[in-house]
């Protein structure tokens, strides 16, 4: 039995067409896993990344399950020196959400936000719903009326 999870109870609110889709609640499977658990193309889903800077900033990176991202890339993006991903212990208490579960929709607080170009390529994109075992299928722009996020080539 799928829930409402609060990125579907938002983007609700904010009357943004999705679908939702639910694969499980296995949280040792990658994101190509999830993917091809949902029969879609991994390029197509994408994983949500949190890092932060020297600076001490955090930002976030919406990138392909299959891809890798670039944090030399990533890092000119937000016009830092250098960016690395948090550990996973700092992603509950920074965001609300926990690793697999992770979104960008949602968050505890607002992070400068980039997703990959390549999500532009599709009528609609895969992201977490902010629980492990949960997607939502959205159009990208869609998610522009929730979120501000910027498009950029975000992987290696």
């Amino acid at each position: 039995m799928q829930e409402k999870t609060n990125v579907m109870r938002i983007l609700d609110s904010k009357k943004i067409e999705y679908k939702s889709h639910y694969y499980g609640d296995s949280d040792a499977i990658s994101g190509v896993d999830v993917a091809s658990e949902l029969g879609e193309n991994p390029d197509q889903v994408f994983k949500t990344l949190v890092t932060r800077a020297h600076s001490g900033a955090y930002y976030v990176f919406v990138i392909p399950v299959s891809k890798e991202l670039d944090l030399k890339k990533a890092a000119k993006i937000v016009k830092e020196k250098n960016v690395e991903m948090i550990k996973q212990k700092e992603l509950l208490p920074l965001t609300g959400y926990i690793h697999g579960g992770c979104s960008p929709v949602g968050m505890k607080k607002f992070f400068k936000t980039v997703i990959d170009i390549t999500s532009k390529s599709y009528d609609t994109i895969f992201i977490s719903a902010g629980k492990v075992g949960y997607q939502v299928e959205l159009n990208v722009e869609d998610l522009t009326k929730v979120i501000r996020i910027e498009f950029e080539d975000l992987v290696k």
